[in-house]
This record gives structure tokens, C-alpha cells and sequence, in this order.
């Protein structure tokens, strides 16, 4: 028989996982400020091999428009201002001999209107995913009806998936709102 409260705590994670995901795709979009994570993606040739950009160098935000790469070695400077004009940041590096900077550039209205609909597309998506583990949870209970499962207590799981299912989509909502705010912020 059907373990209602362990399908339930599936589904929950797996809501959960979707809106962290979420929260991940939007801190890597650039949003006018500088923040580290736009560079999570950018991969650095460090003696024959592509490795993480934060595993030669040190990366800061010594203010709000500019982040500031340190690299271990030296000789690493060439390589990481290729792996950042390779990579989908859109930013040219400058460099001292001794530090690459990314000079954050503030985005026109209509650059911050392309970045809100992006943002909401992949909004779309997680919800989407959502739904999806809600819907497979209650076809899961469906099923567990005809094993054994009263209905009565279907019901209330059901009703108890619905609320999960809410307060997910009212997190997601919420964290699309706080980015499209930060986005749109001059």
C-alpha cells in the first residue's frame, strides 16, 4: 500500500528542488549590479584542463559596478580573459597585470524589459515543473485507491498537495517579483 505521507514529502521535495533551481538561474542573470555569479559558468583552461573560474583565481565585488578577479598565478591572466569572452557573460575584461576587472555596464529599459521577460520564461518553466509533480503525486493516489487506499484519506492528501503546490508557486511568484524589482531598480 501507498505511503501517503512519504508520496507527500516526495512531492514536496521535488517542488522544493524546482524553486531553488529558480532562485540559482535568476542570481547568474545581470541585473545592473555586480554580483559574482554571472561568472558560475565561465570555465578557464589552467594547464590543459577546463576547470571553474573560482578554482584559479579569487573573485570579489569591490563595489556595486565592478567585480574584481584575482588570479593565483600570474601567468593564468590570458586564459581567464578568454574563458570570460568565450563564455555568454557579455562583458570585455580589462586587466592591470595583476587583476581582470569586469566593468559592469547599467542596462537600458529595454535591455531591463528583455531581462524580465527572460526571467519570467524561466519562471514559466519551474512552475510548469511544478504542476507536473503535483499532477504525477495525484495520479500516484488515484491509483493507491484501487490498492487499498480509503478515499477519505485521498481526499485529504490531495487537499494536502494542493497546499504545498500553493505555497511553492506563491515562493516562485514571490522570487520573480524580487528579481523583476531589482531588474527594473535605476
Amino acid at each position: 500500500m501507498l505511503d501517503v505521507k512519504a508520496t507527500l514529502k516526495d512531492a514536496e521535495t521535488r517542488m522544493d528542488k524546482s524553486a531553488n533551481y529558480l532562485e540559482t538561474e535568476l542570481s547568474r542573470i545581470r541585473a545592473g549590479r555586480a554580483n559574482v555569479a554571472i561568472l558560475d559558468q565561465v570555465r578557464v583552461n589552467s594547464y590543459g584542463q577546463m576547470v571553474p573560474l573560482n578554482q584559479v583565481a579569487t573573485i570579489s565585488t569591490p563595489d556595486a559596478r565592478t567585480i574584481a578577479i584575482r588570479p593565483w598565478d600570474k601567468k593564468a591572466i590570458r586564459d581567464i580573459e578568454k574563458g570570460i569572452m568565450d563564455s555568454d557573460v557579455g562583458i570585455t575584461p580589462e586587466n592591470n597585470g595583476e587583476v581582470v576587472r569586469l566593468a559592469i555596464p547599467q542596462p537600458t529599459q529595454e535591455r531591463r524589459k528583455e531581462l524580465v521577460k527572460q526571467c519570467n520564461k524561466i519562471g514559466e518553466k519551474v512552475k510548469v515543473e511544478v504542476r507536473n509533480a503535483r499532477a504525477e503525486t495525484k495520479d500516484k493516489l488515484k491509483k493507491a485507491i484501487k490498492d487499498g487506499l480509503s478515499e477519505d484519506n485521498e481526499k485529504d492528501a490531495e487537499a494536502e498537495l494542493q497546499k504545498i503546490h500553493d505555497k511553492t508557486i506563491k515562493k516562485i511568484d514571490l522570487l520573480l517579483a524580487d528579481k523583476q524589482k531589482e531588474i527594473m531598480t535605476v
